[in-house]
């Protein structure tokens, strides 16, 4: 199957618009004490953006896969990063903590778009170790948004005010749009194209939240990322208060966190075709399991300190970044006909994990770097439970099963 643009742009293009998510977190964390200071909002009102980012971000990817499917992947895709601009626009003109959570609700409506459609265009132009290898260079390019968002907002802060983080995400909101609509074709023919009847609908998601193995699949990865998302969280008390870093200094998190991940990648998209996605699976689980076990090691013996208690950081993503493409082509596999939808189900499981683990657990294990060193191990120690569900019982019969 040849692609409809060059194989690097729609790479590039791709991992821009699955980054929105991410960096509109990543971008604003250095800036948390200046909010708080500047709206009168104490430390964890200040968090609760976080959380009032990501609630209706998890909701809302439940339907930017099902329009794709019935509307088209392009326009979705305009209209949705023309909407996070005009959101990310708001949140600057915030003039205390509720008018920040409303914008920051109304970048969670919008950003997740680009994640969600991304992966269903992948699958639509590409199959096999292909889709893998795209997928893996997607999370390569993707994975230096965290590594740089944190920087730039550090410097931002200093130079120009916490407001100056959200004007540059509005521009970037529409500097995608404007991307989208000047090069991206529409993957998806109208013949194709699955329309909109709520009964039909409630069926598709029901069929797809009740099937053990995609569940199994895409809740591996989803406790996967929160292993180590629950660190970028938990940034600012992480990073300021233990580790004593400055608001410019986040890249000695970020920095080496994403590198882990670009290596991963590189390694996955080296080896789609010749590793099987099991053993691919198989092999980050074994690299992050080393990484949690260092982590605990380092958190129990030593002072925090640098830069002994950010060495588990690049192990962890780099173990990640292998079991990732595998494990998120191998649920949408599960839905040949819907994948955007299966796409939204899967980013609304993470998404909505991570909710949980912003607005709950952070809070309650951030107090030390060993609680949160446990914190991040059980969130490992469940994804790879739920995957070993899946290699022992559920693929064999979902082998026995045709793809719905």
């Amino acid at each position: 199957m040849s692609l409809p643009i060059p194989y690097r742009l729609l790479t590039g293009l791709l991992a821009a618009l699955a980054a929105v998510g991410p960096f509109s977190i990543d971008t604003y964390l250095p800036a948390f004490p200046m909010i708080g200071a500047e709206l009168g909002a104490t430390p964890l009102e200040v968090q609760q953006s976080l959380t009032a980012y990501m609630v209706p971000f998890a909701t809302m990817v439940l339907w930017h896969g099902t329009l794709s499917d019935a509307l088209g992947r392009r326009r979705v895709l305009i209209v949705a990063m023309t909407a996070y601009a005009a959101a990310s626009l708001a949140c600057s003109f915030a003039t205390d903590i509720h008018e920040l959570w409303l914008g920051r609700a109304l970048q969670g409506v919008c950003a997740g778009a680009g994640m969600v459609v991304g992966r269903a265009v992948v699958r639509d132009v590409l199959e096999g170790a292909r889709a893998q290898r795209l997928m893996s260079h997607v999370t390569m390019v993707f994975g230096v948004a965290p590594a740089v968002a944190p920087i730039i907002g550090g410097l931002l802060v200093g130079v120009a005010g916490w407001r100056s983080i959200f004007v540059l995400l509005a521009c970037l909101g529409v500097l995608l749009a404007l991307s989208c609509w000047r090069w991206l074709p529409e993957s998806l023919p109208p013949e194709r194209r699955q329309p909109i009847h709520a009964l039909e609908l409630l069926h598709a998601y029901r069929s797809v939240f009740v099937r053990p193995a995609f569940m199994a699949l895409s809740g591996a990865m989803a406790f996967n990322f929160a292993g180590f998302f629950i660190y970028v969280l938990s940034a600012p008390m992480f990073l300021m208060n233990h580790l004593g870093l400055a608001p410019d200094a986040f890249g000695w998190f970020f920095v080496p966190t994403v590198s882990g991940m670009v290596v991963g990648s590189m390694v996955s998209a080296k080896m789609a075709g010749r590793w099987s996605q099991r053993r691919a699976i198989a092999f980050g689980y074994l690299v992050m399991g080393a990484a949690v076990a260092l982590n605990l090691a380092v958190s129990s013996l030593i002072v925090p300190s640098l830069p002994w208690s950010l060495l588990f950081a690049p192990v962890y993503t780099l173990g990640m970044a292998l079991a990732m493409p595998a494990l998120s082509l191998m649920a949408l596999d599960q839905f040949p006909l819907r994948r955007g939808l299966a796409s939204s189900c899967q980013s609304f499981l993470q998404m909505g994990l991570n909710a949980l683990v912003a607005g709950v657990l952070a809070p309650m294990v951030w107090a030390t770097t060993l609680s949160l060193a446990l914190g991040a191990t059980a969130l490992t120690g469940t994804g790879a439970l739920l995957f070993a569900l899946w290699w022992w019982r559920l693929a064999r019969r979902d082998q026995s099963l045709s793809p719905r």
